[in-house]
């Protein structure tokens, strides 16, 4: 890369690159290939200026040298493009916009008049046709009335009235779009599993194909680290799944040949060839999107609280401005009246005022996906949880060790992390964090190291075969057994944690016990939200009852059910919401997904599963709860900022109708009037929402 520093400070730096132009598409490349590196924090591309500002944390030197070794023709063979680029549909509706406001100062300002008269004719077009459709169905809604007093204004001859009206009315449907087909796009964006080749086995060995040339009965090759890309089969060997963002299960899975696996699972260890049973687009993981973009479209369809009122308002005006004509016989008060339609400070203000709520709550990291969604969370009385991964931190660790046969605990511990961290994965690295933490030194002192995938270690320590793993592994494969008179305490195990085994000499020598952490802040959250108005919390989880009820009783939460599966899920928030609740669900998983669609708003964590975090309405940081506190309060905001547009609005205009109908206000004055007052109710609207409240743990 050529590239000039124009400023840089402490793990940041702005580069500048020597070339003229840049395109869009190259832009996404540069972004995606910084953002694919270790050392990168944060790392935005301006293909405008072609600059790069670059946050990264590391060896400034290591970094410098990478960023020197890019070239273009490298990045196009290893870097795929985005499916769906925001940076394109936010410049083409950017010059849109400006080619919009542009186009109207120059007809203002440099057009003759029969110009700008046909200029005006050809604009009302639109308008018009969709002033005669809702005619033609008998509906009075607000493009009739925008069609009306378009036309009339021009039949008077008062073309630059009519001209500020369509200017208005079009600004107002183009941030609606942008705003909506942003969202659209943001969805579209990250709904797939970025898995677009897989090895394929043949006669002839492995082949790298692309993945829309599988088909049901292909056996497909997945190594550890890699995601399962279809729903399918184990033909051979074994190995350790992660499926916590399908099931919810915060420990990873066996399976052996036969087993069935899931497309959007991990292969945490070993190597399998699977046998596919559904292709792209049909696994459980596709059906769970496809449903999820059903209830999406039908969100969608759903007209917003701003045009609704503007429709309910529109025979009110026409009333007024036909009283207003019968009274007086006065053409032009009756227009005066038609010309104060309400719609255009409703139908602009309220994209705007979401707009401003949602920029505030990216500031506070929190990604929302449109207006009505923020409106439900400040409506919402009812918030129902997933637990592993949301209330927890989906992170195993040890909570305790119990020894058995004589054994002492910490040698125990010690001999465990010995052999477990050869062996990294996520309950192997919970016992290896354990014994640190306690300041245990853990040398090697057993021979060879035995790994069985999915089911344990074993070894030879002082001449004793040592084993670590599953219950199956050690009493059923291995024969290990329980020390005489200790069945009552090996019964007597906490059920709440999970189970990994020690074995010395064929004997139990340890039981450790792994945790699933609850999050320090949960419980201050609950209350914080208790005091913002929600009245009732709600856990749901997969786990046993005793695992459950002991979070629940840990957090507080109002009522929890155990041991659900997800359409349980979907199905409890459903008949919540048919009490009359406004319930909003927070989830981490892909299991989580019915529930999250089904809600009046689904809320997932950052971190959790790709489908979650698109299928959610809204998206908060994975560090802290206290998100969810800061996502009220904007939310409430933003209502309190919308409700008094809409006093303001209403009176304002209702003031320029009684006005008009009375003669003070001359058409062209109403006009004027109103489009200023709208302007100004958008203006307030774009302002930043009052300071808030911080807390603790919450990102700056």
């Amino acid at each position: 890369m050529n590239a000039i520093i124009l400023h840089e400070s402490r793990g940041r730096i702005r580069l500048k690159l020597e070339q003229k132009r840049m395109t869009l598409q190259q832009a996404d490349r540069l972004e995606a290939w910084l953002q694919s590196k270790s050392w990168t924090r944060q790392a935005a591309v301006h293909e405008r200026t072609c600059c790069v500002i670059l946050n990264y944390e590391g060896d400034r030197g290591e970094v410098l040298e990478e960023l020197r070794r890019f070239s273009w023709e490298e990045a196009e063979k290893t870097i795929p493009l985005p499916a769906h680029s925001s940076r394109t549909l936010n410049r083409a509706f950017e010059e849109k916009l400006v080619g919009k406001l542009v186009c109207k100062a120059v007809s203002t300002l440099f057009l003759p008049v029969p110009l700008r008269i046909a200029r005006v004719l050809w604009h009302m077009i639109p308008f018009v046709r969709r002033g005669l459709r809702c005619l033609f169905r008998r509906q009075m809604k607000v493009e009739l009335l925008d069609a009306l007093s378009v036309s009339i204004s021009v039949c008077r001859g008062d073309f630059r009235t009519a001209g500020a009206v369509m200017f208005l009315l079009e600004l107002g449907e183009l941030l609606e779009e942008w705003t909506r087909k942003k969202s659209v796009e943001d969805l579209a964006r990250c709904m797939s599993l970025n898995v677009d080749r897989v090895w394929m086995r043949t006669e002839g060995g492995e082949v790298l194909v692309p993945i829309s040339q599988i088909r049901p009965g292909d056996a497909v090759v997945v190594r550890a680290g890699g995601i399962i890309p279809m729903d399918g089969l184990v033909l051979e060997g074994e190995v350790s799944i992660n499926q916590a963002s399908l099931t919810g299960e915060s420990i990873p899975v066996a399976k052996r040949p036969g087993g069935a696996v899931y497309a959007g699972t991990v292969v945490e260890e070993g190597e399998c060839v699977l046998e596919v049973k559904q292709v792209s687009g049909e696994s459980r993981y596709d059906q769970i999107v496809q449903m999820i973009e059903r209830s999406e479209q039908m969100k969608s369809e759903a007209e917003s609280k701003a045009a609704n009122l503007a429709d309910r308002l529109v025979p009110y005006t026409f009333m007024g401005s036909l009283l207003s004509f019968v009274l007086t016989r006065n053409g032009a008060r009756a227009l005066s009246v038609l010309m104060v339609d309400f719609s255009c400070a409703l139908k602009l203000a309220m994209p705007l005022a979401v707009l401003s709520a949602m920029r505030e709550a990216g500031r506070a990291h929190i990604t929302v996906k449109g207006g009505r969604f923020l409106e439900a969370v400040a409506e919402a009385d009812t918030i129902v949880f997933d637990k592993t991964g949301t209330l927890t931190h989906a992170c195993p660790r040890v909570a305790r060790v119990v020894p058995f046969g004589g054994m002492e605990e910490k040698e125990m511990l010690r001999l465990a992390a010995c052999l477990e961290e050869h062996f990294p994965h996520s309950m192997a690295n919970a016992v290896v964090e354990e014994a640190r933490r306690r300041g245990l030194t853990h040398e090697e002192f057993h021979s060879k190291v035995e790994y069985l995938v999915a089911h344990g270690i074993a070894s030879t320590v002082n001449g004793e075969r040592v084993l670590i793993g599953s219950a199956h592994f050690v009493f059923e494969d291995e024969k290990c057994r329980i020390p005489i008179g200790e069945e009552a305490r090996f019964e007597a195990l906490p059920e709440e944690y999970s189970h990994l085994y020690l074995s010395v000499g064929g004997q139990l020598g340890a039981v450790i016990c792994i945790s699933d952490p609850l999050r320090e802040e949960a419980g201050r959250v609950l209350a914080a939200l208790r005091e913002l108005g929600i009245n009732k919390t709600v856990m749901l989880t997969g786990d046993s009852k005793r695992t459950a009820t002991a979070i629940a009783k840990q957090v507080g939460v109002d009522d929890f059910r155990s041991e659900v599966l997800p359409a349980d899920k979907a199905r409890f928030v459903a008949r919540m919401r048919q009490e009359g609740h406004t319930v909003l669900m927070v989830g981490d998983g892909i299991n989580d997904s019915p529930a999250l669609s089904e809600a009046d708003a689904g809320i997932a964590i950052s971190d959790g599963a790709a489908l979650a975090r698109e299928i959610a309405d809204i998206t908060i940081a994975a560090d802290s709860l206290w998100e969810l506190v800061e996502l009220r309060r904007i939310a409430m905001e933003l209502m309190r900022r919308i409700h008094s547009n809409y006093r303001f609005v209403i009176g304002f205009n209702s003031s320029l109708i009684a006005l008009g109908a009375a003669g003070i206000l001359p058409p062209a004055a109403s006009a004027t009037l109103h489009n200023l007052s709208t302007l100004g109710v958008s203006l307030r609207s774009m302002s930043p929402l009052p300071n808030r409240e911080r807390y603790p743990g919450q990102k700056t």
